[in-house]
This record gives C-alpha cells, structure tokens and sequence, in this order.
C-alpha cells in the first residue's frame, strides 16, 4: 500500500522520491493546446468519403505519429461507463486496491505504478490497473471484481475499441498499399487495459505522470475524459492535445514505424500533473505476439527502398524497450540497419 501515491492523504509537498532532476522537470506547465493535431471524422460526414479519410490518417500519422477519432462507433453510453468504473475503482478503499498490486510483469491484471518500482531512481505520479483483455473470454475471471459491474463493463469496452482498432489498422494498411488484412492475426494479436490515476499534484512543476517516451506497440487508442494532461513533443516543443468529449486519441507505437519502413512515426509523448483535480485515462494496447516475426513490410521496401531495419521476434524488442523507457532512440537502435 506505502507505493500507491493515490492513497496518500494530506500530501502537502511532493514526496523526495517523486522529485525529478532539474533537467527532466515538465518545465512550463502551460503550453499550447494544440489545435493542428488532425481531428478524423470516421463516420464520413461532410461529404468525407473513405479515400478522403485514409489520407487524413495517413498524413497525420506521418507527420504527428496522432490523431483524434469521432463518430468512431464506439457508444457514448460505452465511453460513459468505461470512464465511470474506472473512477471508481480507484476511489475505492485502499485496502481493496491493494490486494491487486503486484510487481510481477507476467501477471495477468495487477495494480502497479511503474514498470519496475524498486528499479526506479524516481518514481512518477500515478497508479495504474493493467489486464489483458484479449480474447475478453479467456480473462475476463481474473479482471477485479470491484467495482460489481467493472468486468460487464470492461469487456463490452474492450470488444468495441478492438473493433476500432482494428478498423484504424485496416485503413492505415490500406493508405501505405498493402493488402487487406495485413496487420490480422499474429501482429494484433495482443490487446492490454491499461487505467492510469494521475491524483492532484502538490507542485506540478517538480514531477511527471509519465515521462517523455513512445509506445512500443502497434497502436494505441486513448480515452482522456475531459482532464487535460497528455502533450505530444513535435518540431522541438511540447504541444498539449485537447480532450474532446467521447474522442480516442491514437497515437502511432514503435511496430508502426518499422513495418512502415518509417513511413509512419511513433510520437514521443508525456503527462504533465495539476494540482486540482484527478484525471483518470483508459488506454487500450494492440500489439503482436511474442514470436511475431517483425519487419519492414516487403511491398513498402521494393516499393520505396532499402530496409531500415531489420527482422526481430516482438519479444526482443519489449525486453530492450523495458530496458530502456525513458529513452525512444535508444529502443529502436539495435533494430536499425546501417545505410
């Protein structure tokens, strides 16, 4: 219980531990919101049709590694009780919270605050629950069972933001040439939960919800509610996306950008604190399995040249991005090919 910030009461100063170094400080807290990040309208209104669609999310996913989705078809009720029972938990009793936490990066739903807590020189300023949620059947037993309804509402959450995915999957391939269905079976294969409790920070200028880094993935589909903390670092400076009601933000993960030959790109992204209220986000992973073999796509390199990087197991590559979290450049290095 003594590593959950969230039940920390009457904190009134940022603990030592949390305290980041001069140099990895958020810095200015108030930065641009940004109003150029792409917002996509999937359900083709305006006269949209669906080249006209696949090209929004092909530029914005070259140029910002992000976007924004509505009229996405994931429900407003969905959306509405995901974000619900996800406040809930953790405003639940601390004893109850607890008997989740675990630091064993195997299991398969735990509460944690990091990757490796006791590893960490500084910790960061969240609680996180975590669960595989693919195939909702084979997991939804080890799922909490408080709050009552959280397992009914995470598996319909699931299915549909799968659906989603998979969707946003199948226009990206589409937009770089490749065939139907390509990013199916083992390069999906994986699908985590992943709740993150950002509580009210004491002095938001000294710590970071989650420090600068990008997401080893395919892709990512974001659930912000309607607390801003999330910035993206683009052209030098940070730039803050503004929650929309009932938006996903996507963000692009590092198998994107190597299966695009870096066509596409993998954003470096943050979370900054505030001192007033909590902010509760819904992240949903999709990713390969372990053994997925991953690599440039061969129609992007005979179309557009050489291989930028070379094949790798999945599970290789996560044991060098844990290794290396806070640093993106150094997670793609040993997968590069010398030019």
């Amino acid at each position: 219980m003594e590593k959950l910030i969230s039940k920390r009461f009457n904190i009134q100063s940022v603990p030592e531990s949390y305290v980041l170094p001069q140099e990895l400080r958020p810095g200015k807290l108030v930065v641009p919101l940004c109003k150029t990040i792409p917002v996509v309208d999937l359900g083709g209104g305006d006269g949209h049709d669906q080249t006209e669609i696949i090209q929004q999310i092909l530029k914005a996913s070259q140029e910002f590694g992000f976007f924004q989705v509505i009229n996405h078809g994931v429900s407003v009720k969905t959306i509405g009780d995901m974000l619900s029972v996800a406040k809930e938990f953790f405003e639940m009793p601390v004893e109850d919270i607890a008997t989740l936490y675990s630091d064993n990066l195997k299991q398969i739903c735990r509460v944690c605050t990091s990757i490796d807590y006791d590893k960490e020189e500084v910790h960061y300023w969240k609680d996180s629950l975590r669960h595989l949620c693919h195939p909702v059947e084979e997991y939804m037993h080890l799922w909490p069972q408080k709050p009552t309804r959280y397992r009914e509402v995470a598996g319909t959450y699931s299915v549909e933001v799968r659906k989603l995915g998979l969707r946003l999957l199948g226009l990206l391939g589409e937009g770089l040439g490749l065939e139907p269905g390509y990013f199916g079976n083992e390069l999906s294969k994986g699908e985590l939960l992943l709740i993150n409790n950002y509580p009210p920070c004491p002095d938001p200028s000294l710590t970071l919800g989650l420090p600068k880094h990008s997401d080893p993935n395919l892709i990512t589909l974001l659930l912000q509610g309607d607390v801003y903390g999330l910035q993206v670092f683009k052209d030098g400076q940070w730039i803050g996306i503004e929650p929309l009601p009932n938006a996903f933000v996507v963000n692009l993960g590092h198998q994107l950008q190597i299966i695009s030959n870096g066509m596409l790109r993998s954003a470096e992204h943050r979370v900054v604190t505030n001192s007033s209220v909590a902010r509760t986000t819904v992240a949903t992973f999709i990713y390969p399995s372990d053994e997925c073999i991953i690599e440039p796509a061969q129609p992007l390199v005979k179309a557009h040249g050489p291989p930028l990087y070379r094949a790798f197991q999945y599970k290789e590559f996560k044991i060098n991005y844990s290794a290396k979290f806070s640093e993106p450049e150094a997670q793609l290095a040993p997968f590069k090919l010398q030019s």
